[in-house]
């Protein structure tokens, strides 16, 4: 019995790994299968349907720059629409016959005598390509709270990735644990509805002014019948977000006075919205603006101040049948429980399912056992033909879209020269990753992660060994010069 050899096997069907699966097409690979565990596609705009769900950086700059959607409807677009705008995609570039969904990935091995990636799936079957992708995308695995006692509580317990819409939280006594960038979306819209709410804030997150509203409709006309129109503003909020993100964060040591400016505006927000000092210093951050990912709203703060909202930093001791008790013998009693907890990067999501490459090595295992690490954020040694998509030191900028496109392009570059020279397998060298390990390392040092003060931040960008190497620590347009003219002699090229 022969089994059928795919060109590629991709393990996500968000906007990673569509755009990994229209660049392959570009490039002549039509025998792809992409592999979604969840009933449809766009990743997390699929799995995620919160009330309050929205982009939380503008409009203009979440698209692929080659694929630009006029039709936002609002300055930071509501959840729905980057849902549609994903399947509006996977039409256009003819995905979807590509895809196969409810399909849970357990595992990739090389083999090396067949020179393929043999993928294992829940249930027994095993599909095999020439290429591994693996786009789960970088918070894709729920957090759940080690906190005693969560599964004896008699009420509605939800994850904010697993909202049931059926559950009617009008006049409900609600608590909702967590206060990061998720929680800032759906703690007002909760407040609405909630008879009670106590929201259980561990670390408070830096807030600043968030310039929505509806984009008129002659705007909207304007960039489907010039989309240059459309371009130029894409490139003014990118640049201010680069602007935020490389002098304020990146170069924190250089340039201090620009990570205080983000500070200030965040601090002058909060003052402007919360009169009572006592409430405002709750919600003020200790650690400096950046060591954990800022959000924008305007309705976050207030909803502090209404009479049925409670905030409590005090430490949660335990759940039971009722409700929460914090440690200083505090209770509330609660119908529903919301887990704003957010994802399990480093435990469980580097990578999210087993992958052994060449001699054995166990990527994950590696990982933890040695650094995070990874050759220009895509590739790894000992895995050919292997291309990680949600990487160590690959999350460019503040758009998910510019690292999908700064990754799209160096595998072009990489295709293109194999095909140029005949090869079939491909890897990264060990001197190509150690090199670039040491330049991403040194280049942190200049970062808030590094220079700054982080310690009660309890960012996800931080791993277990107390280095932030989420982010990739350059501007996106040297990351996106590098991914199209890195030394191709940096991989080994062979024949099967």
């Amino acid at each position: 019995m022969t089994t059928h050899i795919h060109d590629a096997v991709i393990v996500g069907a968000g906007f990673g790994g569509m755009g990994a699966a229209i660049q392959l097409k570009r490039l002549g690979y039509d025998d792809l299968v992409i592999l979604e565990r969840e009933d449809d596609l766009g990743g997390t705009w699929h799995v995620n349907r919160y009330p309050g769900l929205a982009v939380d950086i503008p409009s203009s700059t979440y698209s692929y720059s080659f694929e630009p959607n006029p039709h936002w409807t609002r300055l930071f677009a509501p959840g729905p629409e980057l849902k549609a705008y994903a399947v509006h995609v996977a039409d256009k570039y003819d995905l979807r016959r590509h895809m196969r969904f409810d399909t849970v990935v357990e595992g990739a091995r090389w083999d090396e005598e067949t020179s393929t990636w043999r993928v294992s799936l829940e249930g027994g079957e095993s599909v095999v390509g020439r290429f591994l992708l693996t786009a789960t995308g970088f918070l894709s695995q729920p957090k759940l709270p080690d906190i005693p006692g969560v599964e004896d509580f008699a009420g509605t317990v939800m994850h904010t990735t697993r909202w049931d819409d059926g559950i009617d939280l009008q006049g409900k006594r609600i608590g909702i644990i967590g206060t990061g960038a998720t929680a800032v979306q759906l703690i007002p819209e909760l407040a609405k509805v909630a008879d009670h709410l106590t929201v259980y804030q561990r670390t408070p997150i830096y807030v600043s002014p968030k310039m929505d509203g509806p984009v008129p409709g002659v705007v909207r006309g304007a960039f489907a019948k010039v989309p240059l129109t459309q371009k130029a503003t894409r490139l003014v909020g990118t640049s201010i977000l680069e602007l935020l993100m490389v002098a304020g964060v990146l170069h924190f040591r250089d340039l201090p006075a620009a990570n205080q400016i983000g500070k200030r505006v965040c601090e002058a927000h909060l003052r402007r919205q919360v009169k009572d000092p006592e409430l405002r210093a709750k919600l003020t951050p200790d650690y400096d603006f950046g060591c954990k990912r800022p959000t924008f709203s305007n309705t976050y703060f207030p909803t502090f101040t209404k009479p049925h909202v409670d905030l409590e930093t005090t430490t949660i001791d335990h759940v039971d049948a009722a409700g929460i008790v914090t440690a200083d013998g505090n209770r509330a009693d609660l119908d529903v429980l919301v887990l704003a907890t957010g994802f399990n990067l480093w435990d469980t999501n580097f990578p999210a399912i087993e992958v052994i490459g060449r001699e054995g090595r166990d990527l994950g295992k590696w990982w933890r056992e040695t650094r995070f690490q990874a050759y220009e954020g895509i590739a790894v040694p000992k895995f050919p033909n292997f291309f990680s998509l949600n990487s160590p030191y690959s999350y460019s900028g503040l758009s998910y879209f510019t690292t999908i496109e700064t990754q799209m392009a160096h595998m072009e570059r990489l295709l293109k020269a194999m095909a140029k020279r005949g090869a079939d397998v491909v890897e990264v060298t060990e001197e190509a990753n150690d090199a670039f390990l040491e330049r991403m390392t040194g280049l942190l040092g200049n970062s808030v992660f590094s220079a700054g003060s982080c310690s009660t931040a309890r960012s996800y960008y931080f791993n277990q060994h107390g280095e932030a190497v989420l982010l990739r620590p350059t501007s996106t347009l040297s990351a996106h010069r590098e991914a199209v003219r890195f030394p191709l002699d940096d991989y080994e090229y062979r024949t099967a």
